[in-house]
């Protein structure tokens, strides 16, 4: 008999602790979620992008007449003053036209002393037509010529006075000629004042494209022509950067930069925004038709300090900061989340019955079930989506509204919806996915942070 009572005190025994395990198996599993007090900051909304150093005034040099070059008296890097003598190109086939020009206004002013001495000429001889005219006039009157010899002189008269029109146009034509020639001269000379290129600002030689006795070449509409050298100012330097064009609205000239240059680590230089561009920049791409790009736009920002060994060129970061809020109460950006939300008639929200949630463990390995979809909201009432963060009220998570202002590197400003020392649920990502406005938690404190 003490046998049998033993071995149905075991199974009793036995059959307890099954139930008591299936039971703690099928018992709800709250999802654990790191808490983090709401609490005031100061906040800084940064636009960050990427560029290239630029000096602020730079300038191509290039040239305006063909020749070969033949002193050139700088190097790439050498400092170099406005004025200074830089390179010359061959002087020799403008000399040659220089002397061609000068011969062809001193023959053209010949010329027009001829024709001048000529137009003399023609008015003596004019004067005695006119004479012999008058006699012949005179000698009809008395009938003492003849008609034949009257008409003859009033024809040489009128020949004498178109002769002399004749001599008063070509003066005219040789002075238009000189002038001509004169214009032809000036433009010479131009040239030739042209082979001498000297400095036309202070600054550093950033590019030399050109050797002593190469050629250079002129640009036309379709060929460009030789750029001889690049100057640059160094003294005021700027960050040309690419700025999305989600972020540009917020990006107004004025606003405080800061700026790292890859080449000198460790340091950041302070500046300011000075040009917004208005048209994205142009780039040209491989990429097929359907491919979309990002349309960014050039921000100059000009750098306040002096830049060390700066080269233009140099890759460069910026932080531009477009928005600063001193002691605001803000939330990690984790926490903030998106879901749709009941509101009645008049706008309010109307919560709903969180759904239950997921046993530790089913029985028979059974597949949990698909969340079922929200029901059809009843009449006057709407659904939205609605932007907030989780609070933790006891052991519930609590779907609330909020409404955000700027944001930080880490942090929200919440402008409505929150108070200080509201404990939201920040993490993990996958339960502040999931989780369900209503739903249990179980809480955990976060590590301390900034």
């Amino acid at each position: 008999m003490s046998g049998r009572r033993l071995l149905a005190a075991a199974a009793i025994l036995v059959l307890a602790g099954a139930g008591g395990a299936v039971l703690w198996l099928t018992r709800p599993e709250l999802p654990a979620v790191i808490v983090e007090s709401v609490r005031t900051r100061d906040l800084e909304a940064i636009v960050t992008a990427s560029g290239k150093i630029q000096p602020k005034r730079q300038v191509n040099v290039s040239a305006t007449t063909m020749g070969r070059v033949t002193r050139l008296a700088v190097e790439e890097g050498q400092r170099v003053r406005a004025g200074q003598f830089l390179l010359e190109i061959d002087p020799r086939s403008f000399e040659g036209q220089l002397q061609r020009g000068e011969a062809n206004v001193a023959a053209a002013r010949s010329a027009l002393e001829q024709a001048r001495t000529a137009v003399e000429q023609t008015r003596v001889t004019l004067d005695l037509a006119r004479q012999t005219l008058k006699r012949q006039q005179e000698l009809w009157s008395g009938g003492l010529t003849s008609r034949e010899t009257l008409e003859r002189t009033e024809n040489e008269a009128e020949l004498r006075e178109a002769e002399l029109k004749v001599r008063e146009q070509e003066v005219q034509t040789r002075e238009q000629q000189i002038k001509q020639e004169e214009a032809g001269l000036a433009t010479t000379r131009y040239s030739l004042s042209q082979v001498i290129i000297s400095s036309p600002m202070d600054g550093i030689i950033t590019r030399r494209n050109i050797e002593e006795s190469e050629n250079v070449v002129v640009g036309t509409m379709n060929n460009p022509g030789t750029v001889l050298l690049t100057i640059a100012d160094m003294s005021v330097i700027e960050a040309e950067v690419e700025v999305d064009e989600t972020d540009v609205p917020e990006v107004r000239v004025g606003q405080q930069a800061r700026v790292t240059i890859d080449a000198v680590p460790d340091r950041t230089f302070l500046g300011r925004v000075t040009e917004i561009g208005n048209s994205p920049i142009q780039t040209a791409s491989t990429q097929t038709p359907t491919t979309t790009q990002a349309t960014n736009f050039k921000v100059v920002i000009t750098i306040e300090e002096q830049i060390p060994d700066v080269r233009p060129g140099f890759t460069c970061t910026a932080e531009i900061t477009t928005a600063t809020r001193p002691h605001v109460v803000s939330v990690p950006i984790q926490a903030l989340t998106v879901r749709e939300l009941l509101y009645d008639a008049a706008g309010a929200l109307v919560r709903e019955p969180p759904p239950a949630p997921p046993p530790r463990f089913r029985l028979f390995d059974r597949e949990a079930a698909p969340n079922p979809a929200p029901p059809e909201p009843p009449p006057g009432h709407t659904r939205r989506e609605t932007e907030g963060v989780f609070v933790l009220r006891g052991t519930r998570a609590v779907f609330v509204p909020v409404k955000v202002g700027i944001a930080g590197e880490r942090y929200f400003e919440v402008l409505s919806g929150l108070n200080e020392q509201d404990r939201v649920i920040t993490g993990p990502f996958s339960s502040v996915r999931e989780l369900a406005d209503g739903a249990d938690v179980t809480p955990q404190t976060p590590t301390p942070g900034p």
